[in-house]
């Protein structure tokens, strides 16, 4: 595979893409200073955009009024609205489309197919006493929505030095993910909630809104929290919990249906849930039980696994 070079104000972005090598000067300024009045912006149809072409076939687009570092490195196809800010070390995926007034700023990987509302504002230091200005990260993967005002802390050098969010995620509008949380696959996390620092997110989880989740806890795979829910304690795979301070309600029924679990799998997590959550019994002696009691398979193994993993206790 050969690769085309497109170079900026003096700086060179590398796309694999191509049967030859080429390279194409785009002019210091042209980026923000120049409106082509044939093409029109996607990001705003009373604007007009700039297309610049740096890949063969495929158009970057950056509204005038952006600010976009030179060394900041654009994928093909990538759309950047009014009044944007793409600091120094970001990275952003092919056919990533940013609103008006978004800002992304530190060491930021952006992956492909991601979509940014006004004023979503990705890697800016995070809020952390100790944090003296290192070169941690954020981290993110591809087809993630992020809603207006949604924020992402960079990570802690204690805490990891990556603050990390999968692919095809739904952030709704004034969700904040805390210094070094590390978010899974397929989330949904709903209006106005706070991921405080080095949260654990488990894919296919859903948070309703205005939720608190208290640093360092863990929130299993396929888990369903109330709106409004205080989460002070591990929430386990596959569970339904509300409230403030947050319970434990039962298993998250409709939820393991909606995501294709059989008949037989839900019998399993029910008697597994009766056992942990409703037999008096202490951790160990239910997970002893259920050992005894339950043929394993990854489901049960992987709740059994969170159980015993969890420091902070579980939600019960």
């Amino acid at each position: 595979m050969t690769s085309q070079a497109t170079r900026i104000n003096g700086h060179s972005s590398i796309a694999e893409s191509g049967t030859t090598e080429s390279e194409t000067q785009v002019d210091a300024g042209t980026s923000i200073g120049e409106v082509n009045s044939e093409c029109p912006s996607p990001i705003d149809s009373m604007t007009r955009g700039t297309p610049i072409k740096l890949f063969a076939g495929d158009q970057l687009e950056i509204h005038p009024t952006a600010i976009v570092h030179p060394k900041a490195r654009l994928g093909p196809g990538v759309k950047i609205g009014p009044y944007c800010i793409i600091g120094e070390h970001v990275a952003i995926g092919a056919r990533t489309i940013l609103e008006n007034n978004v800002t992304l700023q530190g060491r930021l990987d952006l992956g492909e197919d991601n979509h940014l509302a006004p004023y979503a504002t990705l890697g800016l230091p995070p809020q952390h006493l100790k944090y003296r200005g290192e070169p941690t990260r954020v981290e993110i993967g591809d087809r993630n929505i992020f809603r207006e005002y949604v924020t992402v802390h960079l990570g802690t050098v204690p805490g990891g030095g990556v603050t990390r969010i999968g692919s095809d995620n739904y952030l709704m509008v004034f969700v904040h993910i805390g210094h070094d949380a590390q978010v899974g696959n397929s989330v949904i996390i709903a209006n106005s909630c706070n991921i405080g620092g080095h949260v654990q997110i488990e894919d296919h989880s859903n948070i309703g809104g205005m939720c608190g989740v208290h640093q360092f806890v863990r929130v299993g795979a396929y888990s369903m929290l109330g709106g409004c829910s205080a989460i002070r304690y591990d929430v386990v795979p596959y569970s339904l919990v509300e409230g403030n301070p947050a319970r434990s309600r039962g298993l998250n029924t409709i939820g393991l249906k909606r995501n294709g679990f059989t008949s037989e799998i839900l019998r399993t997590l029910k008697r597994a849930y009766r056992i942990v959550f409703r037999s008096h019994l202490t951790v160990r002696e239910a997970i002893q039980r259920l050992d005894d009691e339950l043929e394993s398979d990854d489901k049960l193994a992987h709740f059994k696994e969170f159980i015993l993993q969890s420091q902070r206790g579980i939600l019960r």
